[in-house]
């Protein structure tokens, strides 16, 4: 009989959303930003249709209408309000004029495989578009969006204004998952991977 030798898991890679503790700007805020979208990923992670659509008291929000919703900021993000490029599907702008909550009202439609794999798609094609950014101009470089008068955001407002969304969407995402499941806890366990 072989005995078998595990590799021990570095921290990093047990919880690669953890920030750094000492680093550069853009490492804090991209660590911040990266924590958040791993935390709502976890609280909303491994549900079925109703656990994806359960309420809690007079709110409306559920986890899959926050899952579309987060899929939209993240494209509406770095394709629109950086780039002012069209960020594709499943986004149409009329469908948005008629129901600007769209992406909240239709979740329930959707299926549990469809709205993770919506969500995932969106974060990662989000997180390279960002690091291509970073890599051609920085933090300080003008996005297309403007105030009306002429002045630009900063890619780090954009950023800045990202980690803000997925704050508030993250505490609603606590009260929603404990209420699903019971689920409660500040960042995913160690070793946590989406199993959805």
């Amino acid at each position: 009989m072989t005995e078998q030798t595990t590799q021990p898991v570095s921290e990093s890679e047990a919880t690669p959303w953890e920030p750094p503790l000492a680093g550069s700007e853009i490492e804090h805020l991209l660590g911040m930003l990266e924590r958040l979208r791993h935390t709502f990923r976890w609280k909303a992670d491994g549900l079925d249709h109703a656990g994806l659509t359960a309420r809690v008291g007079a709110s409306t929000l559920t986890l899959g209408g926050l899952l579309k919703h987060l899929a939209l900021v993240e494209d509406h993000t770095f394709f629109l309000k950086f780039a002012g490029e069209s960020p594709g599907g499943p986004w149409d702008p009329a469908v948005f004029e008629l129901d600007p909550d769209w992406e909240f009202t239709t979740a329930a439609e959707d299926s549990p495989a469809s709205l993770y794999a919506l969500y995932d798609s969106k974060v990662v094609r989000a997180r390279q578009r960002l690091r291509d950014a970073i890599e051609d101009g920085g933090l300080d470089q003008p996005a297309v969006i403007d105030d009306g008068r002429g002045h630009h955001a900063s890619l780090r407002r954009l950023v800045c204004d990202l980690i803000e969304e997925y704050g508030r969407h993250t505490g609603h995402a606590d009260l929603l998952r404990e209420a699903v499941d019971g689920r409660v806890g500040e960042d995913p366990p160690a070793g946590w991977r989406p199993v959805s």
